[in-house]
């Protein structure tokens, strides 16, 4: 892997975005004895960002500098509030995926995709929060024809072509020592390579390098257990952490991996939003109405070096009659069980809780494709608070999921769930 070239010469404005006099600022990567280091206008810049497009200025007050998009759908606005609030963003240009259909021996479709981002590229090359150029998201998910490597090394050096002041890269699901040994060779032109790992994050510096690579990269996707990683129950329900337990993996494998590892320049923790997928909580860290979880807590500290000022509420376990998530719980229809919560507050915060008894989702993608998120059943949760509640099992045999949402009235939550079958 090449660093990134350095020129003298200014290069032509284009797509200010809102910006008035939009200047570039250089980044590159700068080798040493120890590993490499990212700048950013000559100075050193360690990526503490972020995935997602919402609550930046959240992002920006907790102590995070950056945030990752995953095509330039609204990258005049977000490169725009970044500016303002002195965030960077490496943007990211969407390209077709083989799982999706995409045929990269089809050599005018190849050469089409690259025109169109080379468009993208023109347009927001000089945008001064603009860090990186993220080309793809995952290729390598679901791929056979490693065609594509060459596609992605093209699109790199037509970044290079237009835009001599940013860095490229390309997103990989995993740390793939098969996907590498077709990559590295075909994709010479790239700055550094990004990862995407959950469970594994910790071990990502090992890996990494016994895939034969020893080059800068970046981690551009990480979080809690991904649910293909997990326990399943019987019924093949994924089992999700609580957000105590997530907040606890989240810091752990940080600190095993992306903080010590003098080849990493940084990482996006994923997702500074909220999404369904698989359920409503898996991998945001705020819920669909923006309360922040466990996991911001220890994001910030990771960032800072320092908590915030009020915690989020603290799950130590959910039970459905009786029983923990890993007992794979089987309701019979129509009768009626006990649900008990076990949390607290560390700042004795006055607690309230949300229950709410979805259908086991049933629309599941792959690689975050979007997914829709289940009705929820209502009248068969009740007498509930934030110590337990009653739950009816519904009449309909199959797969459902109890949920709570742990407030502490400060805009911040704990959540869990716990999967149940029903069945006579």
């Amino acid at each position: 892997m090449k660093s990134l070239i350095l020129f003298s010469a200014a290069t032509i404005l284009s797509g200010f975005c809102g910006i008035a006099n939009a200047q570039p600022v250089k980044t590159k990567v700068v080798k040493s004895t120890t590993g490499y280091t990212l700048t950013r206008n000559g100075k050193p810049y360690f990526i503490k960002g972020a995935g997602g497009k919402k609550y930046i200025d959240r992002l920006a007050k907790y102590g995070g500098n950056s945030v990752r998009t995953w095509d330039t759908r609204d990258a005049d606005t977000i490169l725009d509030n970044a500016q303002k609030l002195g965030l960077t963003v490496t943007l990211g240009l969407n390209v077709a995926r083989e799982r999706h259909g995409f045929n990269y021996n089809d050599t005018a479709a190849v050469h089409k995709q690259l025109e169109t981002l080379r468009q993208q590229v023109i347009k927001y090359r000089n945008h001064p929060a603009l860090l990186a150029w993220g080309i793809g998201n995952e290729l390598n998910l679901d791929y056979k024809n490693p065609k594509v490597w060459d596609a992605v090394n093209d699109i790199s050096k037509m970044i290079h072509q237009e835009d001599p002041n940013h860095l490229s890269t390309t997103m990989l699901a995993g740390v793939n020592p098969g996907v590498m040994s077709e990559l590295l060779p075909r994709c010479r032109d790239l700055d550094l390579l990004s990862v995407q790992v959950y469970g594994g994050l910790a071990s990502v510096p090992q890996q990494i390098r016994q895939a034969g690579y020893n080059g800068p990269y970046m981690v551009t996707e990480w979080g809690p257990t991904g649910h293909w990683e997990g326990p399943q129950t019987p019924w093949k329900a994924s089992v999700e952490e609580t957000s105590s337990q997530k907040a606890a993996v989240y810091k752990s494998r940080y600190e095993a991996s992306i903080k010590v590892d003098k080849n990493c320049v940084g990482s996006y923790v994923f997702l500074w939003g909220q999404k369904q997928e698989r359920t409503p909580t898996w991998y945001g860290l705020f819920t669909e109405s923006g309360e922040e979880t466990e996991v911001i807590d220890v994001m910030q500290y990771l960032w800072t070096g320092k908590w915030p000022a009020n915690r989020a509420p603290h799950i130590d376990s959910l039970t459905l009659d009786g029983k923990q998530v890993l007992d794979f719980i089987t309701l019979q229809p129509g009768k009626t069980y006990a649900a008990r919560l076990f949390g607290k507050d560390p700042d004795h915060d006055k607690l309230t809780a949300r229950w709410e008894l979805l259908p086991e989702s049933t629309d599941l993608k792959t690689g975050g494709d979007r997914e829709s998120r289940p009705q929820p059943i209502s009248g068969l949760v009740n007498s509930a608070n934030d110590k337990g509640a009653t739950v009816k099992a519904p009449d309909k045999e199959g797969a459902y999921r109890l949920f709570v949402y742990l407030s502490d009235g400060n805009n911040k939550v704990g959540t869990a769930n716990i999967p149940f079958l029903v069945k006579e």
